[in-house]
Order: C-alpha cells, then sequence, then structure tokens
C-alpha cells in the first residue's frame, strides 16, 4: 500500500519534491493556500527568467551562506542536473552573456509553469487549491483548513517572506515558533539599500544604471551593474553584498560600500592615463580617457573637494576606491528575496524537522541567502530533490 505524503505549499520548492517522488511509493498530494500555483515563480518571471546559473558547481556553492548545510543537496543535484530535467518535461535552456539560464527564446514564465504541472499531472500528483495549513493537532498532524490531516510524511515548502501579492508572506513563521521550533525573523535580502542622495544628483541621474562597475563591502567583491533610484542604488553588483551589507547595519546601523568605477583597470593605470592626458579638463579626461559614465562623474565631483578633483592620485583612488554610505534597505515585501525562516539547526541533514520526526522543510523558508541570478531557484530545486530521494531511498 503506498503512502501518504502531503506536500503543503504551491512553489517551486513543492513542484520539485513531488516531481522526484517515486509516486509506485507514495501517493502525494500538495495543498496550495491560493486559487492557483506558482504565482510568485511567474512574477520572478517577469524580471527575466532566470532558472540556474551556469557556472561551475564549486564556485556555485560559494554563492550560499549556509554553513554548509546546503552542499550536499547542491552537489546532489547540480544546475546540469535541473537542466536536464527542464530539457525532459520540454523546457530546453540556453546560457546567457551573464552565465544565467533562461528558458529557449521565446519560451515564456507560464509554459514553464505549464509543462511542470503537466509533468505533476501525468504522475498521479494531486494539487488541492485553497487549502490552507494553520497548526498541528495534539498527535502532531498538521492542521488543513480545520481538519487534521492523516499522512505518514508532510514537506512543508511554504516559502520566505518577500513579495505578500504572490500568496508568500511568511505568515507560518509564528506559527512554528510557538511550536517549539528555532526560527528567525525574516530580514530582507536582494533589495535596494538607501542612500542620502543629493537633491541635484537624483533629479539629473534617478534611473540611470552605473555600468561595468565592481562594488565591495566587508572584502566580498560584486561585478555588475546598479541603477541610481531615489531610494538608493539595486541591482545584481549590490544584491550580491546583502548579507554583508545586512551585518553592517546591523552592528553600526549603517554601512560602508565602495565602488570601483573602472574594474578593468588597475590604480596605477588609472592614474597613469589621468597624468599623460592631452586633455586639460579633467571631466574630459575622465569622460574621454577613462570613458566614465555622467553619473560616475558627478558621483566624483559632488563628493570630492574641489583639490580632490583635480589632484590627479587622489583622483584615481577614488574612481577605484569611492565610498558610499547605506543607511538602510528596503522593505521585506520589495525584497526579492528573505533571509531567516526555520533556523537550519532545527533541522536533520535530511532537512526533517528534528522536533517532529517524519515532518521536512525545503527551499525558501530555511535560513540561507544566496544573489539573485538563478541561484535562489537552483537551491529550491536541490534542497527538494535530494529530500526526495532521501525518502525514495528509505521507504
Amino acid at each position: 500500500m503506498k503512502k501518504q505524503i502531503a506536500i503543503l505549499g504551491g512553489g517551486p520548492s513543492a513542484f520539485l519534491s513531488a516531481a522526484f517522488l517515486d509516486a509506485k511509493k507514495f501517493k502525494i498530494t500538495i495543498y496550495e493556500k491560493n486559487k492557483t500555483v506558482g504565482r510568485k515563480f511567474l512574477v520572478a518571471g517577469k524580471g527575466g527568467f532566470n532558472l540556474t546559473h551556469s557556472e561551475p558547481t564549486e564556485q556555485l556553492i560559494k554563492r550560499y551562506t549556509s554553513n554548509d548545510f546546503l552542499d550536499k543537496a547542491l552537489l546532489h543535484f547540480t544546475n546540469t542536473d535541473f537542466r536536464n530535467w527542464l530539457d525532459q518535461i520540454g523546457i530546453p535552456t540556453y546560457v546567457g552573456s551573464s552565465k544565467r539560464v533562461y528558458p529557449k527564446e521565446g519560451i515564456k514564465p507560464i509554459e514553464v509553469l505549464s509543462a511542470i504541472l503537466k509533468h505533476l499531472k501525468e504522475k498521479g500528483v494531486i494539487i488541492k487549491y485553497e487549502h490552507t495549513f494553520s497548526d498541528w493537532d495534539n498527535h502532531n498532524n498538521p492542521i488543513i483548513n480545520n481538519i487534521s490531516l492523516q499522512t505518514d510524511y508532510t514537506i512543508f515548502s511554504l516559502g520566505g517572506g518577500s513579495w505578500k501579492v504572490t500568496g508568500s508572506d511568511g505568515s507560518w513563521l509564528d506559527t512554528f515558533s510557538k511550536k517549539g521550533i528555532k526560527t528567525k525573523p525574516f530580514q530582507a535580502s536582494n533589495c535596494g539599500y538607501k542612500i542620502d542622495w543629493s537633491s541635484n544628483f537624483i533629479e539629473k541621474n534617478e534611473g540611470i544604471p552605473l555600468k561595468n562597475i565592481a562594488i565591495s563591502c566587508s572584502a566580498i567583491i560584486q561585478k555588475g551593474e546598479a541603477v541610481i533610484t531615489r531610494f538608493g542604488l539595486e541591482g545584481n553588483a549590490i544584491y550580491g553584498l546583502s548579507p554583508q551589507i545586512r551585518e553592517q547595519l546591523s552592528s553600526k546601523s549603517k554601512a560602508t560600500i565602495f565602488i570601483d568605477f573602472k574594474p578593468s583597470l588597475t590604480l596605477e593605470k588609472v592614474h597613469s592615463k589621468i597624468k599623460s592626458s592631452t586633455y586639460r579638463n579633467t571631466t574630459q579626461i575622465l569622460k574621454k580617457e577613462l570613458k566614465l559614465s555622467a553619473p560616475k562623474i558627478d558621483l566624483l565631483k559632488i563628493s570630492l573637494t574641489k583639490d580632490s578633483y583635480l589632484n590627479t592620485a587622489s583622483l584615481a583612488k577614488n574612481i577605484k576606491k569611492f565610498p558610499l554610505e547605506i543607511i538602510n534597505m528596503a522593505s521585506i515585501d520589495e525584497a526579492i528575496s528573505t533571509v531567516g525562516g526555520i533556523d537550519l539547526t532545527a533541522l536533520s541533514e535530511h532537512f526533517e524537522l528534528k522536533k517532529i520526526p517524519t515532518q521536512f522543510c525545503n527551499g525558501e523558508m530555511l535560513d540561507w541567502d544566496a544573489p539573485t541570478g538563478g541561484y535562489l531557484l537552483q537551491a529550491c530545486a536541490a534542497t527538494s530533490v535530494y529530500l526526495a530521494n532521501y525518502l525514495n531511498k528509505n521507504n
């Protein structure tokens, strides 16, 4: 007789668990609180649909702040494995210039979701909509729509705390805490960071990206670009520094980042180009010799004294290591992802809740962090497949 598995949540982590569980051994049911599944998955796809990242696994693993907790899962189901599986269900992928992995051109997010749901249906996976988890009964059975659920295994795939509009609101956190399961409060990650721009600067430069830069914080360097907003800065060059910025904001109530406006050149080369230029006007030198964009030049002008701006050594130093002070971060609901959730010490190495045997947690509801660019989805997929195969093997 098949054992019953209840998967709570209707996002990528739930889908991948259901897809890899052995349907000959288990009767698999997904319980989703909304009228549809995959809402956050579809919203994420609107801004460029990164399915995973193509860098080698040993590099990819270093992108996660989880104290090695995710390593086994990431090695068990790699980015190549993920791409192969997508291909098998009819979603071919390609590697973009940024090394991010996308669905083949022309394939929309809704088509990816449809292919996954078709695959689950063919496997016999049942999806029940408008079914909300609220608590556990006295026998540790999960309560859904006020009814205790009798099941052999429960997998919680309830997501993080960002993008409430999609249903991913993190409202489950208090329920788990009250149960005595160790949790951490949600915090924003991969979000905008607040900078107190001068009114003149923001009027001229709002919405303009700082391209081909490198930003550093606490000795960690991230290359890419960042967009100037009225709030501050956002974009891949700053998202990847979220753990370091958050830590400084927490300990000092402010954080300092340093922007390298010309990462392709050494300090000596920048200095040499300024010094040997035939242009006499400093702004022209920056524009013509170093190809700095208008916002980069504006930042240097408004931040440096006249003497520092005209001094070649000082100017070169600031081009390579321009300090900016961050005073806050965007709200959780404006963030792409969150950290916090289930403390990793509350789980076994197989993602089983130590307090409630046969019940597991995976995906974004766990306390780990990663930059955007496919890393978030890869970890959701990897933890889910690792867990599914563990259950397959032990039943």
